[in-house]
């Protein structure tokens, strides 16, 4: 552990400097960060400025803890994953895979903790911030606090997961430019409390694509609405979406024969 630890200090120092390097880029991220988070709190107000105190049983505070965890997520990807899952087709097109898979540590590890893009932090700063201040309204206890902690590590496992499998198919494919646009296009929806869509998408949301389980749930279990089941059920998705995705990565590593075959 303690090699793969200098290993991502070694790959990401270099992107860090080169990030920061020009202050006009810092100043344009943040900006972008806040252009984002206005989008979403306009559709939060949309939402509530039917006239209605309540959305899908959620007041505005407690639909706002969500919206919180959704940017805050944003900013983990955009920080932690995209920058790592959106180089792997490039890899495999020009062949510095093979490299990658030389070397005496896991590939999927390097190919996942490369790579930092540290002018979206403020994402996270924002999220955070948001979610204190939704949170300073509503009755809050410790204890859950630390079960919402616990889920939204679930939550990060399960976005992570589902960007390394749809980045993995580059192996047969090569060109998975759209990935991206098709998982923002789903995530958006986790803006928003699951219970405020109809049934059929509330289902799909949980148990088909499992955006309920990355915002819903924590935003659930600190306002202390969490049921058992779904208490359960993010962990447990969470290990198998792993479990799986891992088997999917070492399937598509075996069936790899680099660019030069």
């Amino acid at each position: 552990m303690t090699r793969y630890l200098r290993l991502v200090r070694i790959f990401t120092g270099a992107t860090v400097s080169a990030q920061l390097e020009y202050r006009a880029n810092f100043i344009g991220a943040v900006l972008s960060s806040l252009g984002q988070v206005g989008v979403a709190l306009l559709a939060i107000g949309v939402l509530f400025g039917q006239g209605s105190d309540t959305v899908g049983g959620w007041g505005f505070r407690e639909a706002l803890l969500v919206t919180g965890f959704f940017i805050l997520t944003e900013g983990f990807i955009a920080v932690f994953v995209q920058p790592n899952m959106s180089r792997i087709a490039e890899a495999i097109r020009t062949g510095s895979m093979d490299f990658t898979l030389l070397k005496p540590v896991d590939a999927q590890f390097s190919v996942s903790t490369r790579y930092l893009n540290v002018l979206r932090v403020p994402d996270i700063l924002i999220g955070l911030g948001l979610i204190v201040y939704a949170a300073s309204a509503l009755t809050i206890t410790l204890g859950g606090v630390l079960i919402a902690a616990v889920l939204y590590l679930s939550a990060l496992t399960i976005v992570y997961c589902i960007w390394l499998a749809l980045s993995t198919t580059a192996f047969w494919f090569v060109k998975t430019q759209n990935v991206a646009e098709l998982f923002n296009g789903v995530f958006g929806a986790a803006r928003f409390p699951v219970t405020a869509f109809p049934v059929p998408v509330r289902f799909a949301l949980t148990f088909v694509v499992p955006i309920a389980l990355i915002t819903t749930v924590p935003a659930q279990a600190m306002t202390g609405r969490l049921s058992p089941a779904l208490a359960v059920a993010s962990p447990l998705v969470a290990l198998a979406l792993f479990a799986v995705t891992r088997w999917f990565w070492l399937r598509a590593v075996a069936s790899y024969t680099s660019a030069s075959s």
